[in-house]
C-alpha cells in the first residue's frame, strides 16, 4: 500500500482521452479552448515545485475525469484559478465559455476565499463551508475536492508549517466532505496524505511495518481470494473478489481508539465481492458466513438501508484462515460505482446535459442543488439555513453557534449529556429554535438547542429509552445503578440492625470484631456496605448473617430458628408474588418453585436462549437473554441463576422481520413456509417501500430456538425473500 501517485505532468490530451472514455460526445474543442485560455492568462506563473502552473489545473481536470464528471466540471477545473490568480475576470470567463462554467468558476473562487475567523468559531465555520460549497451547485465542491487532492499530492514543496496547516484543514473539512458525498477514492487518499504530514513519524513507521509484512499479506490475500471465488462458484455465483490492506489512516485510528500497537491490529485486510444483482449479494453473504465464522455485532446491511449519500453494501467481519479477522464488503457493480465515486456516479451525460442515471436518485441530487441560501452574514446563515443532508447524522447548534454532531434520532437529552454529565443529569427540558420541547423530541439538522436544568432533577430509568448516544445511556445507567445501590444499602442496613436488636446487639460494635471481618471476606464483601447491599437486594438473609457472626452464647439467649438455607430469603421475598397454579414453571430459579417468573419484553427469550434472571423485591424474577441490553443495566447483586425447565413445554411469541421483493404471491408463500414448520402466526404486519420492496413483520409462537431456526431457514429459501431476521424489541 503506497500513496505514491504517478505525478508526471498531465497533458491536455490526457484529459481529453479521459473524458472521451466515458463521454464520447463531449465537445473537446471547448476543452482545448479553455486550456489555451488558461495557458495564456497564467503565462509564466510557476508552482512552488518550480513547474509551470498549468501542471496543476490539468491534473485537477484529470482527477475529475476519473470521477466521470461532466464537461462543464472538467473545463472549470482547467479555469478554476484564472479569476483568483490572474488578470482574467469572471466576465471574461462567462463571455468565452458561457454562464454555466462562469457560475462554477465563481463558486470555486468564493469557496477558496472562505477562512476561519476565530478558533471558537472553527466548528461552525467548518459546517458553514460544507453548506456553502453545496449551495449553488454540487459540482463546485467536487472541483474543489479534486483541487485539494492534487495540492495534497504535491504538498512536499511547501514549508513544514504550511504543510501542517493545509493537512489539518483537509482532515477537518475536505476529507469529511468527500466521505459525506460518498467519494471513498478521494476520502481515503486525503486521509492518508494528511497522516503523512500531520504525524510523519507514525505514517512512516506504519509504512515500514506494512512493507515488512507485504509478502505474507499478498500471499494471504491471494489464498483467501481464491478460496472465496471457489466457494461462490459452488453456488453458481460469479463475481469479482479482491483484497486490499486497509489504508494507513484507518489503521492509525484503530490503534488510537483501542490504544493498541500495530501488531495487535488484526483486521488490516479487507475483501470486496462485486456481483451482478442484489439477490446474489445476500446469497454470497450466506456463503461467506457458512465458510467463515462471523464476528457478532459486526454485520451491517447498507443495501436494505442505504447511507444518506446512497452508499450501499453488505458489511461483515469474519474469522478468516489462521484466526485472522477480515472485513468483507459485498455489493453490485452499480453499488461499487457509487461507493467509489459517490454523487458523481449518479450522473450520466446525454447530448451534453446533466442527467439522472435511472436509479431513482434525481430527487436527492435536486435537493442538494436547491439548498442555496444567499446569506452573507454568518449569524443570519446559522439562524436560517436548515439542512437535512445526512440521514445518519444530525448537526445541531449550541446557542453560541458551535456545531454538535449526533446520531440520527437523538434527543435534547443526548445533547445535554454531550455538553456535560451534570447538565444531562439535571435536564428538565429544552428549547429548540426558541420553542420549549419535551425530552423525547427528535432533533433535526440545523436546530439550535438550549438545555433547561433544575437542581432538583434526577435521571429516570425511562430516559434510557429516549436517548440515542452510548455516552448518554452509560451516564444514565451509572446514575440509576448508584441510586439503586444506595437504596439497597440503606434497606439492608435497616434489616440487619433490626435483626441484631432482637439479640440486644449493636451493629456498629459487631462490625469491628474479628468474626465479622472474617465473614465479610467469606462473602466476598469488602465492606459492611457491600454486605448490606446483598441483603437489600434480597440475595442474603439478615438471619443468616446473625447466625454466622454472633457468638453461640448470644444466640442461645433467645429462641432462634435453625440456620436457614441462604436461598430461602428469595422465597420469603416473593411470598406475595407466587403462582401456585403454575408451580411447575418453564424456568427454575436456583432450584426453587412457586416463584413468579416474568419474561423481559425487551428481548423475548425462548427456550434455548442463554438467559439470566434479576431479582425485583415483591415482583419475582425477570428473565432476560444474556445479550439483552437490560442485563447491563442492573447490579450483579440482583442477578440469580435461572435455567430452562425442559420438562415443561412452553410456547413463546417471537417477532420475525422479512425483507422481500414486492411481488404477487410472496405473502402467501411466506405464510405457507411458517405453517409448514407447525408454527402459528399470531400477528402479521406488512408494508411496502417506494423501491418495490416489502417489509413483513410476523409474530409467531415457537417452542424453542431450534424451531425458530427452521422457520427462519424456510423463509430464507423462498424466492423473492432478501433477508430474514429475528427482532428483539
Amino acid at each position: 500500500m503506497s500513496l505514491t501517485k504517478n505525478l508526471a505532468p498531465v497533458s491536455i490530451d490526457d484529459v481529453i482521452n479521459g473524458l472521451l472514455a466515458y463521454y464520447p460526445e463531449a465537445d473537446v474543442n471547448l476543452l482545448k479552448r479553455a486550456n489555451d485560455f488558461a495557458e495564456r492568462v497564467h503565462g509564466d506563473q510557476k508552482r512552488h515545485s518550480g513547474e509551470p502552473y498549468m501542471v496543476h489545473p490539468r491534473a485537477v481536470a484529470k482527477i475529475l475525469t476519473e470521477l466521470h464528471l461532466d464537461l462543464p466540471s472538467v473545463i472549470t477545473a482547467i479555469l478554476h484559478d484564472t479569476v483568483e490568480d490572474t488578470h482574467a475576470t469572471l466576465a471574461d470567463v462567462e463571455k468565452n465559455f458561457g454562464p454555466v462554467i462562469g457560475h462554477l468558476v465563481d463558486g470555486v473562487t468564493k469557496l477558496s476565499k472562505i477562512t476561519f475567523k476565530t478558533s471558537e468559531e472553527k466548528q461552525a465555520e467548518n459546517f458553514r463551508k460544507m453548506i456553502i460549497a453545496m449551495a449553488k451547485d454540487i459540482r463546485v465542491i467536487l472541483v474543489k475536492l479534486a483541487d485539494r487532492t492534487h495540492n495534497m499530492r504535491t504538498l512536499e514543496h511547501l514549508l513544514p508549517y504550511k504543510q501542517k496547516a493545509i493537512a489539518q484543514e483537509t482532515l477537518d473539512i475536505y476529507a469529511p466532505i468527500a466521505n459525506r458525498l460518498g467519494i471513498s477514492s478521494l476520502k481515503t487518499e486525503l486521509e492518508d496524505l494528511c497522516l503523512r504530514y500531520l504525524h510523519p513519524d507514525i505514517y512512516y513507521k506504519l509504512s515500514s511495518k506494512v512493507a515488512k509484512t507485504k509478502r505474507d499479506r499478498e500471499k494471504y490475500i491471494e489464498d483467501v481470494t481464491a478460496l472465496m471465488q471457489e466457494k461462490l462458484k459452488e453456488y453458481d455465483l460469479h463475481g469479482s473478489v479482491t483484497g486490499r490492506p486497509k489504508h494507513f489512516y484507518s489503521i492509525y485510528k484503530k490503534m488510537e481508539r483501542r490504544n493498541i500497537d500495530f501488531e495487535q491490529v488484526h483486521d488490516v485486510i479487507a475483501f470486496r465481492i462485486v456481483l451482478d444483482n442484489i439477490t446474489e449479494c445476500y446469497k454470497a453473504l450466506g456463503v461467506i458466513h457458512a465458510t467463515y465464522k462471523p464476528v457478532p455485532g459486526r454485520f451491517k446491511d447498507y443495501i436494505a438501508i442505504p447511507k444518506a449519500n446512497k452508499y450501499q453494501s453488505l458489511h461483515t467481519t469474519v474469522i478468516g484462515p489462521h484466526g485472522e479477522r477480515i472485513e468483507i464488503q459485498i455489493r453490485t457493480n452499480d453499488m461499487h460505482q457509487v461507493a467509489e465515486n459517490g454523487i458523481a456516479a449518479h450522473w450520466l451525460y446525454k447530448e451534453g446535459k446533466l442527467g439522472n442515471d435511472g436509479q431513482g436518485d434525481v430527487e436527492w441530487v435536486n435537493r442538494l442543488l436547491e439548498w442555496h441560501k444567499d446569506l452573507k452574514d454568518p449569524t443570519e446563515f446559522l439562524e436560517t439555513v436548515k439542512i437535512d443532508l445526512f440521514a445518519e447524522d444530525v448537526y445541531v447548534f449550541t446557542p453560541r453557534g458551535d456545531v454538535k454532531e449526533f446520531p440520527y434520532g437523538s434527543t435534547p437529552l443526548d445533547f445535554a449529556y454531550g455538553v456535560h454529565t451534570d447538565v444531562g443529569n439535571s435536564c428538565v427540558g429544552a428549547k429548540v429554535n426558541g420553542k420549549i420541547v419535551p425530552l423525547k423530541h427528535k432533533l433535526k439538522s440545523g436546530d439550535t438547542v438550549e438545555i433547561l436544568t433544575s437542581p432538583t432533577q434526577t435521571p429516570s430509568k425511562d430516559w434510557i429509552k429516549i436517548v440515542k448516544t452510548s455516552k448518554a445511556k452509560a451516564k444514565i445507567r451509572l446514575y440509576i445503578k448508584s441510586q439503586e445501590r444506595t437504596r439497597a444499602m440503606q434497606l439492608g442496613r435497616e434489616m440487619l440492625e433490626k435483626e441484631f436488636r432482637t439479640y440486644s446487639q449493636n451493629l456498629g460494635k459487631l462490625q469491628k470484631t474479628e468474626l465479622f471481618t472474617e465473614y465479610l471476606k467469606k462473602r466476598g464483601a469488602k465492606t459492611l456496605d457491600d454486605l448490606c447491599i446483598y441483603i437489600g437486594y434480597g440475595r442474603l438473609s439478615p438471619a443468616v448473617v446473625a447466625h454466622a457472626v454472633l457468638p453461640q452464647e448470644v444466640l442461645t439467649q433467645k429462641q432462634v430458628p435453625e440456620k436457614p438455607e441462604e436461598p430461602s430469603i428469595i422465597k420469603k421475598i416473593f411470598e406475595s408474588a407466587t403462582r401456585k397454579a403454575e408451580a411447575k414453571n418453564a424456568i427454575t430459579v436456583e432450584n426453587l418453585d412457586d416463584i413468579l417468573i416474568r419474561f423481559g419484553r425487551c428481548c423475548s427469550p425462548i427456550p434455548g436462549d442463554p438467559i439470566i434472571g434479576f431479582v425485583t423485591r415483591g415482583r419475582g424474577v425477570t428473565v432476560h437473554t444474556t445479550a439483552c441490553p437490560k442485563s447491563f443495566e442492573s447490579e450483579n447483586e440482583r442477578k440469580v441463576d435461572v435455567k430452562w425447565n425442559l420438562q415443561v413445554p412452553v410456547r413463546r411469541h417471537v417477532k420475525i422481520r422479512v425483507l422481500s421483493h414486492d411481488v404477487p404471491g410472496i405473502l402467501a408463500n411466506m405464510s405457507q413456509a411458517i405453517a409448514g414448520c407447525a408454527v402459528n402466526i399470531s400477528q402479521a404486519n406488512i408494508r411496502t417501500t417506494k423501491d418495490r420492496k416489502a417489509i413483513s413483520m410476523f409474530e409467531v409462537e415457537v417452542g424453542n430456538t431450534e424451531q425458530l431456526a427452521r422457520v427462519l431457514s424456510a423463509l430464507e429459501s423462498k424466492k423473492g425473500v432478501i433477508n430474514v431476521e429475528r427482532v428483539r424489541t
